[in-house]
């Protein structure tokens, strides 16, 4: 134990020095006043930079009136500092004022002792605050702990989102902004054959932990069903019934997602998708624009689901924006009108980039910091946008159509 002892009279200092002594404390610093002890912790108040040092003290007695510097004023500068915000302060004065200890306490100082100084009671004080601190550092390796698996986790699940894609007949790529270190998004896409792209978008229930570890179990389960199946309804309903077999005891929380799922084709130049209870895709054919809706309900509710696909079919070329609802409660907006607001931004300047998409919206870093919900917006361009690129691109008609 390193104690630090703080009294502007040299008596009690001495008093309190034998006191710990024989009690078996022996690393003690002596110090008379709250300069000093400034100068011993190398703590500078006029200074707005912390020092990186940190001295090693595990608990400050600390007499309440002292000269130039009080013990009020000592006790806040001391725990300001990050360095020792968890400092144990025990105030020692000869006030009985109730209105002075609460004033203490506000202060940050953990507990207070009377004078003239009772040996009982100064030991049963020390070893209750040493109690909480030891409780403290039990708590700070704990959440340290979490946090590194929290960090290996969040690096497992960013492993499994699909890279960018970019060949000859489309673009696919994606940005994502997770509320917490752990997210309920997810997105995916696989080439079922060649000219047949398979992507999808979902969204589960809640956030963190338990929401990212239902995400990985449903991961787990997509590629066999996007490859392997292809059809968006028969890939939907496999998915609700890998749902269901998770669902839990009626005491615990069922869980559900919602998800779009598209099949491009370049060859045959459709795309083919079920929307289950997810925002609309926005899908940018040959300059139209077609909300993505027919669909289902969101998976995981019922054992048994009704699925309707859309199929959209494209002359020329189409682009296929998907966002999860993060995105609109980010702008701010009823859902209607963000659809309006990433349409706009969608054809005011072609792109394929939805980083630059994201960007354009101009969400506020004090927004996206204080974000509820994961943010996610995929972003998929067959061969006739090539605006990025910003050379000629030869379509399949024939014609050459220059950016």
């Amino acid at each position: 134990m390193n104690i630090v002892i703080v009294d502007d009279n040299i008596t009690n200092l001495m008093i309190i020095e034998k006191i710990l002594q024989k009690a078996g404390y022996d690393q003690l610093v002596l110090l008379s006043s709250a300069r000093e002890l400034y100068d011993y912790l190398q703590l500078d108040p006029t200074s707005s930079d912390s020092g990186s040092v940190e001295v090693p003290v595990d608990l400050i007695l600390m007499d309440l009136m002292m000269p130039e510097i009080d013990g009020l004023e000592a006790c806040r500068t001391i725990l300001a500092d990050e360095r020792y915000e968890d400092l144990l302060i025990i105030i020692v004065t000869a006030m009985g004022d109730s209105y002075k200890m609460a004033e203490a306490m506000d202060a940050g100082a953990l507990d207070y002792v009377m004078k003239p100084i009772n040996k009982v009671e100064l030991l049963a004080r020390i070893r209750s605050v040493l109690r909480l601190k030891y409780e403290k550092d039990l708590r700070k390796e704990r959440d340290k702990r979490i946090q590194h698996e929290l960090n290996l986790a969040k690096q497992v699940q960013l492993s499994m989102l699909s890279e960018p894609i970019q060949k000859d007949d489309v673009a696919i790529s994606a940005v994502y902004k997770p509320s917490f270190e752990l997210a309920g998004d997810l997105y995916a896409w696989y080439q079922i054959s060649p000219g047949r792209y398979g992507v999808i978008l979902l969204d589960m229930m809640g956030h963190g932990i338990s929401s990212s570890l239902v995400c990985m179990y449903i991961y787990s389960t997509l590629k066999d069903a996007i490859t392997g199946i292809g059809d968006p309804e028969a890939v939907m309903i496999e998915l609700n019934r890998r749902m269901n077999q998770l669902q839990m005891p009626e005491s615990l929380e069922n869980y559900y997602f919602t998800a779009i799922y598209f099949v491009l084709d370049t060859a045959e130049q459709t795309i083919e998708y079920v929307n289950a209870g997810h925002p609309a895709g926005i899908a940018i054919v040959d300059e139209e624009v077609q909300l993505m809706t027919n669909g289902c309900c969101p998976l995981g509710f019922f054992e048994e689901i009704e699925v309707t696909k859309g199929v959209i079919p494209y002359q020329k070329e189409a682009r296929i924006l998907l966002f999860t609802d993060g995105l609109s409660e980010g702008l701010e907006d009823e859902y209607e009108v963000a659809i309006s607001k990433l349409i706009r931004s969608l054809r005011e300047q072609e792109m394929e980039d939805p980083k630059e998409l994201f960007e354009r919206l101009q969400l506020s870093s004090e927004l996206l910091q204080a974000a509820k919900d994961d943010m996610c917006l995929v972003m998929v361009s067959t061969n006739g946008f090539d605006c990025a690129r910003g050379r000629e691109k030869v379509i399949r008609t024939g014609r050459v159509r220059k950016r």
